[in-house]
């Protein structure tokens, strides 16, 4: 067999679409399953209350989150600081990623906790609030780039590839998306409370509100007709279950993120059941090239699996053991008129769970840059 033989044998492999059932699966992974959730969420409310209703959903998503979003987390701790001194330091990487892993693998980390504990030492509710709100103004970044992943990667994998012009149409609708979802609704600034914090939120002016939502609607006309050329021209459009999950985290995760209360609940773990499709994709094709010759590594179950444990372990010791830890002696057992007025009973894991997000974010946006030589793994169809 020659190589331009397994060549185009290789082509048909990635562009021959797989059974219908992992298809069905990999759409409820990445963000499907939010069609089926609403009307579910609607049924509850209406069979029991809006108030029973959101108890019972927040109780069981506030369990949920030790089996998945925190191990979401914590499993990106792993994949970036997993030869991370090689990454940054080595030739194996442009000088610019290494930068990337520097900046947000030393650099970020060390500016967030000198925040917080300047906050935490000051008792100051004010400057946590602000450290809040950049969370809250980035959260919205991260969810549109994973979803950016979502369509290009699984696209690719089906054979359709973006050209740089649909390429820039799509992170155009992503950008619009994030600006207004963070500028909606107006806001004059107001006392809001996040993990007990107390704080004043920044103003969102109406007229921020009214562009950035111009914005959304005209970048979702560039994406509509950039798509609708690719149709006159190929008859092709890219493959439902990324353009799905794609849309989906755009407009229902992020933009209209509060339609339905009950929903406010779940996103946060329907995205991170997105985001973990994407790491066992990951890991589980560089688990199964390492099994083989030469290496004949562990198996591929067994990587996985201890992957799994140490994610789901770590999520719990940086969600729960440890702020509880810290909050307990330091907080609740402290004599009163200490100086955490403002900042709740729990200042310490409003602080780490911050943090944590922050961080996640950065170094989300270097793991699995296309720079990086073990995002070719994702590309991997066998």
């Amino acid at each position: 067999m020659t190589s331009a033989t397994v060549t185009l044998l290789g082509a048909a492999e990635v562009s021959r679409p797989p059974a219908w059932r992992a298809r069905l699966v990999e759409f409820l992974l990445v963000g499907g399953a939010t069609l089926a959730l609403f009307p579910l969420a609607w049924l509850l409310r209406r069979a029991v209350g809006l108030d029973p209703a959101e108890l019972a959903v927040g109780f069981l998503t506030f369990h949920a989150a030790s089996l998945i979003n925190d191990p979401h987390f914590a499993v990106t701790y792993l994949l970036f600081y997993k030869d991370a001194r090689r990454r940054a330091l080595g030739g194996e990487l442009a000088p610019v990623q290494r930068a990337r892993y520097i900046a947000a693998g030393l650099l970020v980390p060390l500016a967030l906790f000198a925040w917080a504990i300047a906050a935490l030492a000051t008792g100051s509710a004010r400057t946590l609030g602000f450290m809040i709100q950049l969370m809250f103004f980035l959260v919205g970044w991260h969810y549109v780039k994973q979803g950016f992943g979502i369509l290009t990667v699984l696209s690719a994998r089906r054979g359709y590839r973006f050209s740089p012009t649909e390429r820039r149409a799509v992170l155009a609708h992503c950008f619009a998306g994030w600006a207004y979802a963070w500028a909606s609704p107006a806001d004059p600034g107001r006392e809001v409370a996040e993990k007990g914090v107390v704080y004043t939120s920044l103003a969102h002016p109406p007229g921020l509100e009214l562009a950035t939502g111009i914005a959304f609607g005209a970048s979702a006309l560039a994406l509509l007709w950039v798509l609708a050329r690719r149709w006159r021209a190929e008859r092709r459009l890219p493959p439902l279950e990324p353009l799905a999950g794609f849309l989906i985290t755009v407009w229902l995760w992020t933009v209209y993120s509060s339609l339905d209360r009950l929903m406010v609940y779940m996103i946060p773990a329907l995205h991170s059941v997105q985001y973990l499709y994407f790491v066992w994709l990951l890991k589980r094709n560089e688990a199964r090239e390492a099994e083989g010759p030469p290496s004949f590594g562990k198996p591929t179950a067994l990587r996985l699996g201890v992957l799994a444990a140490s994610a789901v372990a770590l999520g719990w010791i940086v969600f729960r053991g440890a702020p509880a830890f810290l909050d307990t002696a330091l907080v609740l057992g402290a004599s009163a008129g200490e100086t955490t007025a403002g900042l709740g009973e729990t200042p310490y894991f409003a602080a780490i769970y911050v943090f944590v997000n922050i961080h996640h974010y950065f170094m989300d946006s270097v793991i699995w840059r296309r720079d990086n030589p073990d995002t070719r793994y994702l590309l991997h169809t066998s």
